[in-house]
């Protein structure tokens, strides 16, 4: 059901040192890291987020959370989003491949009743 998820972090240096040493015991290393996020997880898979409150354009207190739900396949992504927005759920992001995450990547993203940033992810077969 969950494919990965994020949390946002008020003291970005002391939460990446917080993380990197609480996950490392664990066996999780940074999979990705684009300076203002970093993903966590194994085997070039990143399964938990964290990000910088404090940069980018969603930045400060209401920067919502961020979930992800494993999809079976492009067409069941395709329906999330359609259902969502039957809703009056606000797109951010319509069904489409995200190269830079991994090649055969297909997501689509949408703000939810309260804000907060979910996905439909299918990661090819």
């Amino acid at each position: 059901m969950i494919d990965h998820f994020g949390i946002n972090c008020a003291d970005w240096e002391r939460s990446k040192a917080f993380y990197d040493k609480v996950l490392g015991v664990l066996g999780y290393t940074r999979q990705m890291d684009y300076q203002v996020a970093i993903g966590y997880g194994t085997d070039g898979k990143p399964d938990f987020w964290i990000a910088d409150m404090n940069a980018g354009e969603a930045s400060g207190a209401n920067r919502e959370t961020h979930i992800a739900f494993r999809a079976a396949g492009p067409e069941a992504v395709q329906a999330f989003y359609d259902a969502a927005l039957e809703l009056g759920a606000e797109s951010l992001h319509a069904p489409r491949l995200w190269p830079e995450y991994h090649p055969a990547y297909f997501g689509a993203f949408v703000r939810d009743p309260d804000g907060n940033n979910v996905e439909a992810v299918f990661h090819g077969a």
